[in-house]
């Protein structure tokens, strides 16, 4: 199910986004005993982790239920300035009180990009169970959009657009001239529940491309978020 809701400003999307959070996150640790979320980087969910970290949201929140993970994430050292997991500890983790054994980041000092992938994806093996050839179902996948039509850190053209067999690769981007991190999209369209937070006049035209353009995810990636058996919902300021 896909639905697409509109907001006046970037506050007002992620005031509903911690209500989606938090109603998500009852219902998951309800009906599982955990709420597994991915995150992902970028000013607007910066913004939005900050404000789940506060009240109402904070004490709504069984803390010690959660399992934290990035959908992507830059090669660089976790306390770099570029660093998805650097951003949300000082937003969100170090502001509540959450178990460091629930926060799974990728680890960028252990190793070259594939390795590091392979650590991640392990790691989810094993929190998810998962037998060979399944993928986790996350309860909750945070996106974003650039103005390439990228998510994650599946940028367009590039060769993890193709893979379906691994739960995380490593992506070279060549216009940054590094790897990235990343889900795939298989592990993303797995997911019971995927949100993405579109913000930024700079996207209008990018977006309005991948809701009514012709599908062509490589060239949009974007378009290739297609939940197998879960929900999606786009919040955005674009009118």
């Amino acid at each position: 199910m896909k639905e697409i809701k509109t907001f006046e400003n970037v506050e007002k999307i992620n005031k509903f986004a911690a209500e989606k959070f938090v109603e998500i996150a009852k219902d998951s640790i309800e009906k599982r005993g955990r709420f597994t979320v991915a995150l992902s980087g970028g000013s607007t969910p910066k913004k939005l982790y900050a404000l789940l970290a506060t009240e109402p949201f904070r004490s709504q929140i069984e803390w010690q239920k959660v399992q934290f993970f990035f959908g992507d994430e830059r090669f660089v050292p976790k306390d770099s300035d570029e660093s998805n997991f650097r951003m949300a500890n000082e937003a969100l983790f170090s502001k509540v009180e959450i178990p460091a054994e629930n926060i799974h980041r990728f680890l960028t000092e252990n190793g070259d990009a594939k390795t590091v992938a392979e650590l991640m994806e392990r790691e989810i093996r094993d929190v998810f169970k998962l037998k060979e050839n399944e993928f986790p179902n996350f309860d909750l996948v945070f996106l974003g959009m650039g103005a390439d039509g990228h998510t994650a850190s599946l940028f367009p053209e590039t060769a993890a657009l193709k893979e379906n067999q691994r739960i995380v690769t490593e992506n070279y981007v060549p216009k940054f001239e590094t790897f990235r991190l990343t889900f795939t999209f298989p592990t993303i369209n797995h997911a019971r529940n995927i949100i993405f937070l579109i913000a930024g006049a700079d996207k209008t035209e990018t977006l309005h491309e991948v809701l009514h353009g012709e599908f062509q995810p490589e060239k949009l990636p974007s378009q290739a978020v297609k939940p197998i058996n879960g929900n999606l919902l786009i919040l955005t300021d674009i009118k």
